[in-house]
């Protein structure tokens, strides 16, 4: 029997059905796919946020790490200090050339001279605009407990009460309370006697801005700082901030490993990808009992980065770190029925962190970022999170 062929209207409505049909699964596959690119980078970014955040955190509880304890009971100079760093012969700080990219704004530019401290915060001087954070502690020998200096000594040469724990390639701060500098020295040998060795093979600091080791060494009014070990690489003098590429850069400012093994060169380490902005505000205790009673931003009267740098006392009141983390994902999403032509946003026109902080003047200290019209079209995701410093709470009112 022979059939009959389909007519071109039962042709017509065949095709109209069919193109209906590829035109569904196609929205849906579209559909899919965005939402897949969506899911997909923001995770990254989340993932980015949570390594960054543990990063942060990790480095910041050990901050004052063998250099706060040289503050309790009796100072002995190294809490704002001026530090003099001499590696391999050349000098590292006070620098006369600015910190590598991102940080070539920080303390704004060529001489610069930084003190000791756990924790500082620069507002607003790494090379994006974001806060930079200053992190500092150590691994000292025997608790990190400061030995006083018996005189006697040299150039060269360190007596001291006890040599207890010290190692060859231990690395130590000569201080004294009431002077302005103190020199990063390291142990050449392992000591037998009271008396140490200095200038081993990173580390030897003759003299400093206003004093020398000489004269360091004669004083009984002098100590020695135990820090850590240079071979170890366990000291923790950091700066973190951001740059113009959206990346968490730290540096080593005493370029440890660079002097120790060659490797890494006077350069920043990127760290996490996708970081938009950085900012820090001060937990205070301004009671002296162990407890957060304030907080205080970096660019509020008394708690910029140099005044706080020239006050051992305002040091002793930081006992936490807020740290806002802005992340954004890498996928240029056109929106909800968006086009190239007339994309829909996905993001607010500004985005907002440290909302309900205010400092004990009941300033709000919120922050916010506008976003372009380009900007709108990435996702954001915002990472807050407060980090006791444990040496200086354990410390504080001891």
């Amino acid at each position: 029997m022979r059939q009959r062929g389909l007519t071109l209207i039962e042709l017509m409505v065949a095709l109209t059905v069919g193109l209906g049909i590829t035109l569904a699964v196609t929205s849906v596959l579209i559909s899919s796919q965005n939402n897949k690119r969506v899911s997909t980078t923001t995770n990254d970014a989340e993932q980015t946020g949570n390594y960054a955040f543990y990063a942060l955190d990790k480095v910041l509880r050990g901050a004052g790490s063998a250099i706060a304890e040289s503050a309790y009971p009796s100072d002995v100079g190294v809490l704002g200090c001026t530090l003099n760093v001499t590696a391999g012969g050349v000098k590292i700080l006070p620098r006369t050339t600015p910190f590598p990219d991102p940080f070539g704004n920080f303390l704004a530019g060529a001489t610069n001279t930084l003190a000791v401290a756990p924790v500082l915060i620069a507002k607003g001087q790494s090379e994006a605009g974001s806060d930079v954070l200053v992190v500092m502690g150590g691994s000292g020998a025997a608790g990190g407990v400061s030995r006083q200096v018996t005189g006697g000594g040299s150039s060269t040469t360190l007596t001291l009460d006890n040599t207890v724990g010290f190692l060859a390639g231990d690395v130590g701060l000569v201080s004294q309370s009431g002077l302005t500098d103190c020199l990063l020295e390291e142990l050449n040998s392992t000591p037998t006697t009271p008396t140490v060795s200095l200038g081993g093979t990173t580390y030897y600091t003759s003299s400093g801005v206003t004093t020398s080791l000489a004269t360091f060494a004669s004083s009984t009014s002098t100590y020695l700082t135990p820090l850590g070990n240079a071979p170890a690489n366990n000291l923790q003098f950091m700066l973190f901030g951001v740059g113009n590429n959206r990346t968490l850069f730290s540096y080593d400012l005493l370029q440890n490993l660079n002097r120790v093994s060659g490797t890494g060169g006077d350069t920043a380490q990127a760290i996490a990808d996708g970081v938009v902005q950085m900012n820090a505000l001060y937990g205070l205790d301004t009671t002296g009992n162990g407890t957060q009673d304030s907080w205080a931003g970096p660019s509020d009267a008394g708690w910029d980065i140099t005044t706080v740098m020239g006050s051992a006392a305002k040091m002793k009141e930081i006992i936490s770190v807020h740290v806002a983390l802005i992340v954004r994902n890498d996928y240029y999403d056109l929106g909800p029925g968006g086009t190239a032509a007339v994309p829909v946003p996905v993001s607010p026109t500004t985005l907002t962190w440290f909302n309900g902080l205010t400092n004990a003047g009941g300033t709000s200290l919120q922050q916010s970022l506008a976003l372009s019209a380009t900007d709108r079209q990435y996702r954001y995701r915002i990472f807050e999170f407060t980090v006791p410093l444990r040496n200086m709470i354990i410390l504080a009112g001891a």
